[in-house]
Parts: structure tokens; sequence; C-alpha cells
């Protein structure tokens, strides 16, 4: 589906590099403009660029955030000027004892923890919005599994927008609250995901100064994800991982990674060396994982039923893309049950001082299950996508973790407790 609206076209466009927008099925191009869907096939389209001056002296020149990679971004030259929630930058750690606990020789964990709202959303949000403004939007809006939602209202409260934003009312109450703490419109619908999505598509098409960030500029508001991979690789020492898991929701994260690995390696700001890439699911929403098992091209599309609800799209837009990335790749997808997420987030949490939300636990489990398998080399360079806090999905161990022990005020009660645990 196509949305049609009458705002800028890119004969008066400043959005940087990007030229065009390109079908990922048939190649038909069209000019720069809030379309998602191409007029020919109706296949996705993306961002086509023509890049230029990108080296590695300007970028780390650049702002300590994602606009250090403005210029390999569909963004307005003066992004930085607008007031924006300037994410990116975040960590990415050794993570040694982890690593001996799964096997790993040389494990990093990429920590989108630190970012303005917790986590990765606020990448390609601060990217949708810097795009929605160039085309003429003024509202910013989304359908949301919940991280999406927190970013949306926060970055339209920073800019001083409206926000609209649609989410199932089953949601965690912490992503609720984190949301309707900035003040804009939010929405429980009760359905899942994918019908929330569904009705967000139908008031793109409605509403026309409404930027559905992950609908009707959704080819700009993806592209945010690269700059997750433009940080690993520049904070690897401009060099590639050898193998990188990423969790699966829409599965845009994993495809626009491996998107960034290939971009930076055609402009020579690393050496296009060989890298695998793996996914991570959890087995409650697992149709990638389970096409991939099965041998097939076609996802199919599932009802939800898992803890991990910021994966929970039943219906992935990128599920196609995602098995073309692990397969030429030479990576793998993979899928854990619940209890494995919550042991892994408290291995996470145990070992390297790192509290994931739910999507963190299962890249971690799939990791482990991986490695077990022998699927995921453990003796090569690994970084993996830590890509929300823990803070928003607490009742996930909440009944898992406590006290130790409960004592009166008392210096021999507290001896007791220790000598007891």
């Amino acid at each position: 589906m196509s949305v049609s609206t009458t705002l800028s076209t890119s004969t008066s466009l400043d959005l940087g590099p990007a030229r065009a927008l390109s079908c990922r099925e048939c190649g038909h191009q069209i000019p720069l403009a809030p379309e998602f869907a191409c007029p020919e096939c109706f296949g996705p389209l993306e961002v086509a660029y023509e890049f230029t001056g990108v080296t590695r002296e300007r970028i780390e020149a650049g702002p300590k955030s994602i606009w250090r990679y403005a210029s390999l971004l569909p963004v307005p030259t003066d992004v930085t000027r607008h007031p924006n929630t300037e994410p990116g930058l975040t960590r990415l750690i050794r993570a040694e004892r982890l690593g001996k606990e799964l096997g790993i020789k040389r494990l990093w964990l990429k920590d989108d923890t630190g970012n303005p709202t917790h986590s990765f959303k606020d990448r390609v949000v601060a990217v949708a919005l810097a795009a929605a403004r160039e085309l003429g939007f003024s509202v910013l809006a989304c359908p949301s599994t919940g991280n999406l939602a927190n970013a949306v209202a926060a970055a339209a409260a920073r800019a001083g927008w409206r926000s609209v934003v649609l989410i199932p009312k089953s949601l965690e109450q912490a992503k609720i609250q984190m949301t309707a703490v900035y003040g804009g419109t939010l929405i429980a619908v009760d359905g899942n995901y994918d019908d929330v999505n569904r009705l967000a598509t139908e008031l793109a098409a409605e509403e026309e100064d409404w930027a559905f960030v992950n609908v009707n500029v959704r080819p700009y508001y993806a592209e945010g994800s690269k700059t997750l991979g433009f940080e690993v690789a520049e904070q690897l020492g401009w060099r590639l991982p050898e193998q990188i898991v990423i969790p699966v929701a829409s599965g845009s994260q994993l495809t626009k990674v491996d998107k960034s690995f290939r971009e930076f390696g055609s402009l020579g700001l690393v050496e296009p060396t060989p890298y695998r890439v793996f996914g991570a699911q959890a087995t409650g929403c697992s149709p990638v994982a389970t096409a991939f098992h099965e041998g097939n091209d076609v996802v199919r599309p599932v009802r939800p039923d898992t803890i991990a609800r910021s994966l929970a799209i039943g219906n992935p837009a990128d599920g196609p893309y995602v098995l073309d990335t692990v397969r030429r790749t030479g990576g793998a997808l993979a899928d854990v049950s619940d209890e494995e997420v919550v042991d892994a987030i408290q291995l996470l949490a145990r070992t390297e001082g790192i509290f994931a939300e739910t999507a963190g636990g299962v890249t971690l489990a799939c990791t482990k299950k991986l490695v077990e398998s022998g699927q995921l080399d453990p003796d090569a360079d690994t970084v993996l996508l830590i890509t929300g806090d823990g803070l928003k999905t607490l009742d996930a161990v909440a009944g898992r973790v406590g006290p130790t022990a409960t004592v009166s005020a008392s210096t021999a009660e507290v001896r007791r407790a220790l000598a007891a645990g």
C-alpha cells in the first residue's frame, strides 16, 4: 500500500546524500517523498544514496551522537540545529566474564540502554523526525510495542511537536507510563501489535500531516538502525566484527546493520572483511526463525505469546530480508523460551552489570544456544546488541529476584543472614 500526500517531494528537499527511494523487490525508483510502497510492484521502498566526501576524519570530528554519521543518513544538512534527543554513541564494552560463561573468547556488548529513552529506538525516531520535518509533517506518530512509543513521545516533546501513539493495551505498565509522561496522545488498543499497525496504516492514509515513523516515513526511519553498525565498526577500531547477534522484531534492525557494514566497506572506511549475521527471536513469536529452520523463503504470520513484548510482531515486515541476510552471510536464526529469556537477563546482570529488557534476554539466550549447537564460532570476534533497559520490563524478573533476607535492625541478624547466604 502506498500513502500519497500533498507534502514535499524531492524537487525541493534537503535530505543530505539521499537521492531517491528504491524498491527492494523490482529496483524501480521514485523521487524522495513520504511513500513506503513501490507504485509498480508494491514492494517496500528504501533510501538510495550518492555519498560524497565521507572519511574517518570527518566522522571522528563530528558530534558525540548519531549525527556524526549525518553524511550517511537521509537527514537535512542542518539537522543538528533543530532540538532533538541526540541519541547514539553508546558504549561498546568487552564482556570478558560473560564470554567465559558462554565459552566465547572475544565478546562485546553494544549497550543501547544508555540512549535518552533507554533503547535503540531513539536512533530511528531521531532520523524519522528530521526527515519528517523536511517533508512538511507536523505530528509525529507510531504504532508500537513499547520502546518506539517512548522514543516518539520524547522526541516530539523535545521538538515541540504533537505526538500520537497507538499501543496494545497489554503492554508493560512501565512502557505505558514512560510514554504518557511526555504529554502526547496515547491510545491503548484492544488487540495485538499487528492490529495496532493496521490501524496506523489506515490513519496514515487519512491524516496528511501525521508522520507515522514506521509507516509513511518508514524508509527514512529504518535508516537510523544503520548507526548501530556504524558505531560498532568505529568503536572496534574501524573494523567489522566477525559475528553479530541481533534481536528480530520487524527485522529492520538486522537488515540495516548489515547495510551499514556494506556501506562502510564500499566507502573504504573499513576493510570489507567477511562477517556473519545471526538473528534472535522468542519461541512465542518466532516466525522468521521458524522459516529459517524449515528452509522456507516465506515467513508465515503467527499470533505472539511471549514475555518479550518488544519483539512480539507476528507478521514482521522485513522477515524475508532477514532470511536473505542471514543466509547470505552464513549466519543463522535461533529462538528461545521465556524461561531461557529470564535466565539470560539474570546472567547478563550478574556477569556484566547490565540490566537488559526481555529483548536483550532473547539475544543472549539465543547466543548461548547458537554456541552450544556449534552454529556460532566461539573463537571469532562476536558482538551482541543489547537494545533496551530492563527497568522497562520489571515484571519479567519480578518472581525471580528480591531481598536475600529480611532482618531486624541488628548486626547479629545481618551476620546470621550472611552466614545463611
